[in-house]
């Protein structure tokens, strides 16, 4: 084995990386519990695992970025996989909450919006990629991300929660909405971005 190899291995394997990957397991167990309480009808102590995996999960989405940056632990593999593990983690919550009528009527329109931006601008950095164009995320957008988390904890809890709040699920919907608005204009952000660079290469 190279030396180039074993640097590649370190940092595949780094702090960062460990916690992104741990996100992306969570996603089993979280859809799981929500899956068993209400489509199986198991016991409400279920929501509230699911929520303590999903804030666990959440919470790696920081800690990993931070971790990154001050132990000088970036990588091209974790920029890569950092931000489908987001979407992964926020499509599969999403779908599972539409599943168990967490999410009905016109709020399914929200959660439409928010996994069409995701699939666009997924679509839209695989191809900057390829011309060697990076794209940065904007302040609105990491933003944009916290609220649409902070909307599926609540819906996550959805009853467990109301027994404490009793609008838990009022609040998640509100949020979801409003992180729906903001995926919107943080979606155009990137589409102008990339059309900006598409008409280029046309012309070039």
């Amino acid at each position: 084995m190279n030396i180039a190899t074993t640097r590649g291995q370190g940092k595949t394997l780094s702090l960062p990386n460990i916690l992104t990957y741990a996100r992306i397991a969570a996603i089993p167990v979280v859809v799981g519990c929500v899956f068993w309480e209400s489509i199986l009808d198991g016991p409400m102590w279920l929501r509230w695992v699911a929520l303590a995996v999903f804030i666990a999960a959440g919470v790696t989405d920081y800690l990993d970025g931070y971790y990154a940056r001050i132990w000088d632990q970036q990588s091209a593999f974790g920029r890569m996989l950092d931000p489908i593990a987001d979407k992964l983690l926020v499509a599969s919550c999403l779908l599972m909450l539409a599943a168990d009528n967490s999410i009905h009527g016109w709020t399914l329109w929200a959660a439409i919006v928010i996994l069409c931006r995701e699939i666009l601008v997924s679509g839209l950095r695989e191809y900057l990629a390829g011309l060697r164009v990076s794209v940065p995320v904007t302040k609105l957008a990491k933003w944009k991300t916290t609220i649409q988390l902070v909307a599926i904890g609540f819906l996550i809890a959805g009853e467990a929660g109301e027994q404490i709040i009793p609008a838990t699920t009022l609040i998640g919907i509100v949020l979801l909405w409003m992180s729906a608005i903001f995926t919107i204009y943080t979606g155009w952000d990137y589409f102008r971005a990339g059309i900006h660079h598409l008409i280029k290469e046309d012309e070039g």
